[in-house]
């Protein structure tokens, strides 16, 4: 494993691109070329991507957090959307500080997300709420994915490198 403070810097501004750069993943995953730079293996990394974007349509496993932290999180929610998100945050309480990392063959957890990826930008309604942020729009509850996945699959990197998404 290399030095998890070491990441690529991803930028994704659309769903189709972040798609591409997880079918990338899973090439260099079949080409032995796939590395993992933080404390979780690739399968783990796409896993938590596709849970997170799964729990709007199929419920969150987790609380809302109290009001006035809510309250924070939602004034900072722009700034998240338009810069991405910060690394290492944990959500307390939560055993591991966050849910969704299944162990998973990377190639298994990559179709989920790709599955997750095609949901999300579909017009199915998300019935679900986001503990932290409240009710999204469409195009924030996809903007908030992409930088979900950015903070995430940064984390996973591939040589030859290749083109950046």
């Amino acid at each position: 494993m290399q030095n998890p403070t070491e990441w690529r810097k991803l930028r994704f501004e659309s769903v189709d691109a972040c798609i591409q750069e997880v079918q990338r993943i899973l090439d260099a995953d079949q080409q032995g070329q796939l590395h993992a730079t933080g404390s979780w293996t690739p399968g783990q990394v796409l896993a938590h991507v596709a849970a997170w974007i799964d729990y709007a349509y199929d419920g969150f496993p987790i609380k809302p957090p109290p009001r006035v932290i809510r309250w924070i999180l939602r004034l900072r929610l722009k700034k998240m959307l338009d810069q991405g998100m910060p690394r290492g945050v944990r959500i307390p309480g939560v055993k591991d500080g966050t849910t969704g990392a299944e162990a998973l063959p990377t190639a298994e957890a990559g179709r989920r997300l790709l599955a997750a990826l095609a949901r999300l930008s579909s017009a199915e309604p998300a019935p679900h709420e986001s503990p932290a942020f409240g009710a999204l729009s469409h195009a924030d509850r996809i903007r908030l994915n992409l930088r979900h996945a950015e903070l995430h699959l940064g984390y996973l990197t591939y040589e030859p490198v290749g083109t950046e998404p």
